[in-house]
């Protein structure tokens, strides 16, 4: 199979994959920004009237800033396990359905064989294994 086709789906994958990696992220830091400035526009309303900031403005603006930084709760723990675990259960299962799709001849001149694809599910579900470890162990720790 030669033509254009062979050279833009992989292209168009990674693409995709970097979209749905990236794209989350960039429209989370997007919106979290425009709230910040939104707050930050009502205290400077507030002090240029002269009145004294109201008390949930301030903790609001203390929970933003202390949620730019990364989580360290065992529920962010538990959550960021589920989705590694799932990932990586769905790449294994990608895997074995390209693996059970090809024959033995195209497999071996293949670019991306099943066996590849499943072992690469192996990364993000081991690493969800990880977070799910330091979930149990740090479940019934005491809060600071």
């Amino acid at each position: 199979m030669d033509g254009p086709a062979t050279t833009l789906v992989p292209i168009f994958g990674i693409f995709m994959i970097i979209a749905v990696v990236i794209g989350p992220i960039w429209i989370t830091s997007y919106y979290r920004s425009r709230e910040r400035a939104e707050l930050h526009q009502t205290l400077r309303a507030a002090y240029e009237k002269g009145l004294p900031p109201p008390p949930e403005l301030i903790e609001k603006l203390a929970a933003a800033g202390a949620s730019a930084s990364v989580p360290n709760s065992p529920d962010y723990d538990l959550r960021r396990a589920v989705i590694l675990i799932c990932v990586g259960v769905g790449l294994v299962l990608l895997g074995l359905g390209l693996g059970f799709g090809i024959s033995q001849a195209d497999a071996e001149g293949g670019w991306i064989t099943g066996a590849s694809v499943a072992g690469a599910g192996a990364i993000p579900g081991l690493i969800g294994v990880g977070h799910l470890f330091l979930w149990i162990t740090r479940r019934n720790a005491p809060k600071p």
